[in-house]
């Protein structure tokens, strides 16, 4: 019988604190409201030093991370720092593909990926007070307005959830349903 742990983030203003000296940790939102004494926010950061490599970043935070090298790894409870590669400061964004029609080709060789870097993610519970990054616009509409976004922007849009832009309207009949016109309040399967 294997026995389930879960995670205990740590409660704190910021990734920096929740690593070096959280109010506590708590598996679940009423027990971290319960430690901060109000309400708190689940987060995930990035911070500290981008590193060239994998093995770099491994080494810097060994204990804190799963090194699948050695197959060390923190207690199943302290599992909520991970790794995550992410595009290099200043590194030319990848440009949209035109189909070249050339040598018997449709599209060209494919761009060189660019250079990424590696950098530690914490998930902690944030406290509802503290300072929260600004929140991104909803990517349908930086979209229609054609704004420029830089890689910070689109990646704190990928990071929030969904928001609808109005209410969600009431589900329509669908293409092969009717409604009898005896019983209008009766959705039918057409033939």
């Amino acid at each position: 019988m294997t026995m389930m742990t879960a995670i205990l983030y740590p409660v704190a203003t910021n990734a920096e604190l929740a690593l070096s000296r959280p109010l506590g940790r708590a598996a679940r939102e009423s027990e971290a409201r319960r430690r901060a004494g109000e309400a708190v926010v689940f987060a995930t950061d990035t911070l500290g030093p981008a590193f060239a490599t994998r093995e770099a970043a491994l080494d810097a935070y060994r204990g804190r991370v799963e090194d699948e090298r050695t197959g060390a790894a923190p207690d199943p409870e302290d599992r909520y720092c991970r790794l995550v590669e992410q595009v290099a400061d200043g590194a030319p964004r990848p440009k949209l593909a035109e189909p070249a029609y050339a040598d018997g080709r449709r599209w060209p060789e494919p761009p060189k990926p660019p250079r990424t870097v590696w950098r530690l993610s914490v998930s902690y519970w944030r406290l509802g007070t503290a300072e929260r990054p600004i929140d991104p616009p909803q990517a349908r509409q930086a979209r229609r307005t054609g704004q420029d976004l830089d890689p910070d922007a689109l990646r704190a849009i990928a990071r929030t959830p969904l928001r609808p832009t109005k209410p969600q309207q009431p589900l329509d009949i669908g293409l092969f349903e009717i409604r009898p016109p005896e019983a209008p309040h009766i959705v039918m399967p057409d033939e």
